[in-house]
């Protein structure tokens, strides 16, 4: 088996990320796969440098309308098939999923829709959601292994969020988005993260105009789960605060595969 290490970061803008040091984060840390949620931008607006220079093969899906959602992964494993969404046309017209097949185990990279906007949304966020488990849930039935990360745009626990009692009526922490994370789980999934950490103040978001950051006033919203087929092979999963650019911070996993 391989160690590869997996970071998953909503970059609130690829072409507004590449001019706030994005070149230099991919150098310095070099990962063998790097998945991006909400670039906003299609693939002709990357660097050719990316793909050519450091070897990474590059993946995208883009939503229909223009400047909004998008996800890309960028891969120096090449995965045997990659493809998007659910087939599902009114959530993949979005532009929020993709799928990579690696072998040993299957990559779900993806932006969940934010329930804030208004009540369609959040129904639209809450049969996404149900769309993705009966997703995940026949490819495990088949005794494949997957590794989900993203921008979930939901704290789970109160131990996920700074003001707990402040954002319960708030999309993001209602009780209805928190006990769908519940059947998630108990459908044979792990929340990466707290196998290894228990301690609260473990964010991923700050919300910008309040200048939460500087506070450490934030919502872990941002994920890697993985089956339980797959809990022994993971080596690592961690937070990467200290990476500034967009309004969340990268996440990342070491697992053997």
């Amino acid at each position: 088996m391989t160690e590869l290490e997996i970071l998953s970061w909503n970059v609130n803008g690829l072409r507004a990320i590449l001019k706030k040091g994005f070149i230099d984060f991919l150098q310095e840390k070099n990962p063998d796969i790097l998945c991006l949620q909400e670039t906003k931008a299609s693939e002709d607006q990357l660097p050719p440098e990316i793909r050519t220079a450091w070897g990474y093969h590059v993946y995208f899906a883009s939503g229909e309308k223009k400047g909004y959602s998008g996800v890309a992964i960028l891969s120096k494993v090449k995965p045997l098939s990659v493809s998007a969404g659910f087939g599902i046309e009114e959530f993949d017209r979005e532009g929020r999923v993709l799928v990579a097949d690696y072998g040993s185990f299957v990559l779900l990279n993806i932006y969940f829709p934010n329930g804030k906007a208004s009540p369609e949304r959040l129904d639209y966020k809450m049969r996404f959601y149900d769309a993705f488990l009966e997703y995940v849930d026949r490819l495990k039935a088949r005794g494949r292994k997957i590794v989900v990360c993203g921008d979930v745009n939901t704290a789970h626990r109160e131990i996920d969020i700074a003001r707990p009692r402040e954002n319960s009526k708030i999309s993001g922490f209602l009780p209805v988005e928190r006990a769908w994370m519940d059947k998630f789980f108990a459908h044979g999934y792990v929340d990466t993260f707290r196998l290894f950490n228990d301690q609260p103040g473990q964010y991923t978001f700050w919300d910008v105009i309040t200048k939460a950051r500087e506070r450490n006033v934030g919502w872990r919203i941002d994920y890697f789960f993985v089956s339980d087929n797959l809990k022994g092979q993971l080596k690592r999963a961690y937070i990467m605060p200290e990476i500034m650019g967009s309004d969340h911070c990268p996440i990342g996993i070491r697992i053997d595969a």
